[in-house]
């Protein structure tokens, strides 16, 4: 199976580092060792959301430069057993070329059943870095002009990248709002717009923010979780319907 999966979005805001975080500890769940890599090079934040910031001694630079031993840069979880994070580099001019964090991430996937990239928004250095060793890819929008065009340009380059597994995940959507606002007349326009097949519609729920940033994710959980259960179960091949449709 190909397990290592990049998580992508055109703007930043969009909650893409939330639903790393989300399908991981689904994952988890489901009995899977998973490997989470922080490509936010300067920006980085999921140490916050799984509550080991104070944990972080050495990131995927220290790694790679021979300043620690792989294993040495990859923490677990507080929360969630067989999870692990890997940690960006604090400082932009530590990014990782793209070669260099294939290979980082060719080194150690086969310890795990996923590794999922976090990728820094947008479609500059660090996307195509975090896009490199990738075997497929998630692109999160939220319904909304300005993310899905975002979302369209990230499609372009990661074909133009050569990687065409991409599937999307249409996060924190809320219905009264989205046939208030009226940008689209329902959501097979998103998709359509979006030229990427859906994967995952991920209601709107300030409880998962809330619970990202006290870094209690797999603790406190939301009515949400049904849908990062289902989104997992179909990475991995399993035919089930969407856990929430809107």
């Amino acid at each position: 199976m190909d397990n290592v999966i990049v998580v992508a979005s055109g703007k930043g805001g969009t909650g893409k580092s939330t639903v790393c975080i989300c399908l991981s500890v689904a994952l988890v769940k489901q009995g899977k060792r998973v490997l989470l890599i922080d490509c936010d090079c300067g920006m980085r934040g999921l140490d916050i959301m799984l509550d080991i910031e104070q944990d972080i001694i050495f990131d995927a630079s220290d790694a790679v430069c021979g300043n620690c031993s792989f294993s040495e840069a990859v923490y677990k979880s507080r929360n969630n057993d067989n999870l692990y994070l890997m940690a960006a580099p604090f400082d932009t001019e530590n990014e990782l070329s793209p070669s260099v964090f294939k290979q980082l991430v060719d080194a150690v996937k086969n310890d795990y059943d996923f590794v999922i990239i976090d990728s820094p928004a947008g479609i500059g250095s660090g996307f195509v870095t975090a896009v490199a060793p990738a075997d497929r890819a998630l692109i999160v929008t939220n319904a909304e002009p300005t993310s899905v065009r975002g979302g369209i340009k990230v499609r372009q380059k990661l074909e133009a990248l050569g990687k065409s597994n991409i599937r999307l995940v249409i996060n924190r959507f809320d219905k009264k709002v989205f046939n208030q606002l009226g940008f689209y007349k329902d959501l097979d326009d998103v998709i359509d717009a979006t030229q990427t097949q859906l994967i995952a519609l991920v209601p709107f729920d300030i409880r998962i923010s809330v619970i990202m940033q006290r870094g209690v994710a797999g603790l406190n959980w939301s009515a949400s979780a049904s849908v990062f259960d289902c989104l997992a179960l179909r990475l991995e091949g399993k035919r089930v319907p969407l856990a929430f449709t809107g």
